[in-house]
């Protein structure tokens, strides 16, 4: 039968005298590691370390290892532990324990700074092919449901369009309306301080007014719309995904991007409009009343200036781009929840991803629609 394993210690000057013994196997693993730890602070303030095996019974490779961690405390390389005692039995494996993790690790070869470079630029080029890949794939497959829907009208879920309206449209006008109304208010009060110094408060109005209803109203709202409602499809597809939801729906027959994907685009392109529409009118109320309360300009005026500034087609510029920018939001919402996998971290992942390419999205459409209008006259 095994004893237990003992550890006697004793100290003679500097020099720390180890006595091992009883059975230093895997069974008694809780003691062994229990000995080692008691005594790990006194090798490290002794002066030399003294093992004596003499009395150990039985002897396997754990107990070896722990044997070999104790040695290799030393406090100086070049006077190793004096390990006695050894036994012909267990001389062997002693030998082959002490040996292992000997040699020193190869010195790393420099990596040449244009080949790291040149990788991560590869790396990222596969990596936004691989992104135009999956939306040019989503783009197709709604294209494709959006013709079967005009094929068979029946098959549009009215009731799940009309929630996911009511979500996204909604919902979102208490926070469209007040954020809209600060931006407004915060442009007419920075343009009037300046404007003040030239005499030119009057011209307020008219930076408001463009500003608003060409770029500044419908990009306000379709980053909110992309942080609000992209991030929530996000996570509601990628949550199904992840419990096997959507390939239950392809066992059945049913077209995931039919069923889940199009209502909520849908919904999308027909709410970000109107929501664009609702926050120019809020920003330009709010530019309107800090004109009155900080500038001194009264309503009246401000109207009039107004409709003197801007004219109808400033309107449809912003409002000719909120269908776009919606129906990059939900395209990117919805392909990045599709390819969560089966983790949390990867939802947060793709949720995250998601927000950043949607938002990135809408400022290039931005861009290219503002390059486009002007060279149209617009």
């Amino acid at each position: 039968m095994s004893s237990e394993p003992v550890l006697n210690i004793a100290s003679e000057g500097d020099v720390l005298n180890l006595r091992p013994g009883g059975s230093w196997t895997a069974t008694h693993a809780s003691a062994l590691e229990h000995l080692y730890e008691t005594v790990s602070p006194k090798l490290s303030r002794a002066g030399a370390i003294k093992v004596d095996l003499a009395n150990v019974g039985e002897l396997d490779t754990l107990g070896a290892w722990l044997l070999e961690k104790i040695a290799r405390h030393a406090p100086r390389l070049d006077s190793p532990a004096n390990v006695i005692g050894i036994s012909d039995r267990y001389a062997g494996l002693i030998a082959e324990v002490n040996q292992v993790n000997r040699r020193k690790p190869a010195a790393e070869r420099p990596e040449n700074p244009i080949l790291v470079r040149l990788e991560q630029l590869g790396r990222y080029a596969a990596g936004i092919t691989e992104d135009v890949a999956v939306f040019l794939q989503m783009l197709g497959a709604l294209g494709l449901a959006l013709f079967g829907i005009v094929r068979r009208p029946r098959s549009l879920r009215l009731t799940s369009f009309a929630y996911q309206i009511y979500r996204v449209g909604w919902q979102a006008i208490p926070i469209i309306l007040l954020i809209t109304f600060l931006i407004g208010a915060i442009i007419a009060q920075q343009g009037i301080f300046h404007f003040r110094k030239f005499g030119a408060e009057s011209y307020v109005v008219d930076m408001v007014g463009i500003l608003v209803l060409r770029e500044l109203g419908v990009l306000i709202v379709a980053i909110m719309v992309a942080g609000r409602s992209g991030s929530a499809y996000t996570a509601e597809l990628g949550s199904m995904k992840m419990r096997e939801e959507i390939d239950a729906l392809s066992t059945m027959g049913l077209d995931p991007v039919e069923v889940l994907v199009l209502p909520r685009i849908l919904a999308l392109i027909c709410s970000l409009p109107i929501l664009a529409f609702i926050g120019s009118m809020a920003a330009l109320y709010g530019g309107g009343l800090v004109a009155w309360l900080y500038g001194g300009m009264s309503p009246a005026i401000f109207i009039a200036r107004l409709h003197d500034a801007v004219s109808v087609t400033s309107f449809e510029v912003g409002i000719i781009k909120a269908p776009f920018m919606a129906l990059a939001i939900g395209i990117v919402a919805c392909s990045e929840g599709l390819r969560v996998k089966g983790s949390a971290e990867s939802l947060g992942r793709q949720t995250t991803t998601s927000v950043v390419k949607s938002i990135f999205l809408v400022i290039v459409l931005d861009g290219i629609f503002a390059v486009f209008f002007a060279s149209i006259g617009m």
